[in-house]
This record gives C-alpha cells, sequence and structure tokens, in this order.
C-alpha cells in the first residue's frame, strides 16, 4: 500500500526537524540521507544484477521468468482490488 505525504505534513515534519537538531544540521543530515538513499540502491541494483547473472548461467531464461512474475504480480493486485472494494 502506497502512502503519500501532503505538502502540510512535509513542512510539519521538516519543522520539527529544524527545532531538534538546528538549523546548521539539517544540511549535513539531507547529504548524509542522500548519500544513505544512493547505497541502498546501488546495493539493489548489485544484487539483481548477480541474480540475473547466476539465472543466465544456469540457462535460466530470465525474460520468460520476469514475464511470469508480471502475470502472478497482476493477478494479485486484481484480486486484492476487488478484496479492497468489498470491504
Amino acid at each position: 500500500m502506497i502512502y503519500f505525504i501532503s505538502g502540510a505534513e512535509l513542512v510539519f515534519v521538516f519543522f520539527i526537524i529544524l527545532l531538534v537538531f538546528g538549523a546548521d544540521k539539517v544540511p549535513d543530515i539531507a547529504r548524509t540521507l542522500g548519500k544513505g538513499m544512493r547505497q541502498v540502491r546501488n546495493a539493489t541494483q548489485d544484487i539483481k544484477d548477480e541474480i540475473k547473472k547466476s539465472a543466465e548461467k544456469q540457462g535460466l531464461d530470465t525474460k520468460q521468468i520476469e514475464q511470469d512474475i508480471k502475470e502472478v504480480k497482476d493477478e494479485v493486485e486484481d484480486i486484492a482490488g476487488s478484496v479492497k472494494r468489498k470491504s
């Protein structure tokens, strides 16, 4: 489930961060968070690439596997959507 944060909520969170850490620390915190997010994204991509290489070495058709996963995901989302509408 995806949650969206409104502009007012972002301003409130930023205000609390500003009060807790002070104006001089906020850029350092943002920079550190950005670096951390980039490292997580890079690590995730490295893991995906490694899995794909391993699957290809084993002779698996990764394109077909991706298609099968997409079909199952779509089916699950359809079922979940109908359950949500009934609630």
